[in-house]
């Protein structure tokens, strides 16, 4: 569900060719916003008690697939995901307690590999209801779809330097615009990286700005005029916000092992992933 480099390439050249000219500021420093401080906005903020371990990973038996598949699991501490940035390496997300996090990060990289492959392969403690509900319908779908599931890749390494971690939290601000000023990603949203939504978020309010401000600018207005402003904001706050409430969604319902909720969230998972359609709307979705 990510933006291809090159989309990213271009996003970076268009935002540089626009903002080079009379708006005096954009705001895109991070959830701890200057600007937005600056600006004197209000900042709804949420904490998770949680923290995200990151790392650049090698994998084991590089070349032999295509590195091409974004892979998560749901761990009773939070999720760990693994996202492709080449053949041979992916990028580590790991959603875990405050502790289990200071812990990970000093641990030694052979452990810390070893932990990694744990998380993903390591089998947990089920519930044997949902266990044979799941089962049922991994079977009915293997033989209506023909799909299986597969195991995640096995990690070999990590990149020196890499590993690192980030408190998790819930962030919005107030607004997005101001005279001659204007806030994009984690400056005006912060959501929960388990549906690896942030950097879409951020590309789709660069892209929206980039698009009015062009558009005004063409039209002889130039690119400060307050309404071009708010009608971005408005753009972005039509999407922006139903992610939020839905990733927010989603982190607290994977926060409970109350069965009934299990099973149906489990369901509804394996469901999107197997009809192509449905994943396909909702990929489209994330990423505009």
């Amino acid at each position: 569900m990510r933006r291809g480099k090159q989309d990213q390439r271009q996003t970076r050249t268009m935002f540089g060719n626009i903002f080079g000219a009379n708006l005096s500021k954009v705001g895109a420093d991070g959830f701890n916003s200057l600007v937005r401080r600056q600006m004197g906005v209000q900042n709804f903020t949420y904490a998770y008690n949680q923290m995200g371990v990151v790392a650049t990973l090698r994998l084991a038996n590089a070349g032999l697939t295509d590195n091409l598949t974004a892979w998560q699991r749901f761990l009773p501490s939070g999720p760990i995901a693994l996202l492709p940035l080449s053949d041979d390496m992916s990028s580590l997300v790991w959603s875990t307690g405050v502790a289990e996090a200071k812990r990970l990060l000093q641990l030694d990289a052979s452990s810390f590999v070893a932990a990694v492959n744990a998380a993903f392969h390591k089998p947990m403690p089920r519930n044997t209801i949902v266990d044979d509900v799941m089962k049922s319908v991994n079977a009915l779908l293997k033989q209506s779809t023909g799909q299986r599931l597969e195991a995640a890749p096995v990690v070999e390494g990590e990149i020196p330097t890499s590993r690192a971690a980030f408190p998790l939290g819930l962030g919005h601000t107030s607004t997005y615009a101001g005279q001659g000023v204007c806030l994009i990603g984690d400056a005006a949203h912060r959501v929960h990286p388990l549906a690896g939504q942030g950097v879409n978020l951020g590309f789709g309010d660069v892209q929206t700005l980039v698009d009015i401000l062009a558009e005004a600018n063409y039209s002889g207005m130039g690119i400060s005029n307050i309404n071009d402003l708010i009608r971005y904001e408005q753009q972005r706050l039509r999407h922006n916000v139903p992610v939020l409430l839905t990733t927010h969604g989603l982190q607290q319902l994977y926060t409970t092992d109350f069965p009934a909720t299990v099973a149906i969230r489990s369901i509804g998972l394996t469901l999107t992933n197997a009809f192509p359609p449905v994943k396909k709307f909702l990929m489209n979705y994330a990423m505009s």
